[in-house]
């Protein structure tokens, strides 16, 4: 696999309210079956939280005419993020991240977003 792979300049967008238990799933069974219907190939997301509209959005950037592969999208809650201040030390908040990523399998990428009452998510695309 070479970088070149990995480029790509096709974007699909889902946006919806998220749900008060968080959960992506619905976000994550559309995403998943635009993939399987256009035979896609996944290079990344990108993940936003509209506090002002209440929504999430997320992108998928991907890649035609080639080789496609089944994708799906997990979040996992790293509790609350704390202060995004200027100098601060993330080691905790990073150690959290990679002790969420030891429990997935098959991690294409990541994003992360932040709720409204200050709860760190992060969304794994992964390899179904």
């Amino acid at each position: 696999m070479t970088i070149q792979s990995q480029v790509h300049d096709h974007f699909k967008i889902f946006a919806g309210k998220l749900p008060a238990d968080r959960s992506i799933s619905t976000f994550a069974e559309q995403v998943s079956r635009f993939a399987a219907e256009h035979a896609i190939a996944a290079k990344s997301i990108g993940v936003e939280y509209l506090e002002s509209a209440d929504r999430l959005v997320i992108t998928l950037g991907y890649r035609t005419g080639g080789e496609s592969y089944p994708i799906t999208l997990q979040s996992v809650s790293l509790g609350n993020a704390g202060s995004w201040e200027d100098g601060r030390d993330f080691t905790d908040l990073e150690a959290r991240m990679r002790d969420a990523a030891s429990r997935i399998d098959n991690i294409i990428c990541h994003e992360l977003f932040v709720t409204t009452d200050g709860e760190l998510v992060m969304v794994f695309m992964t390899l179904a």
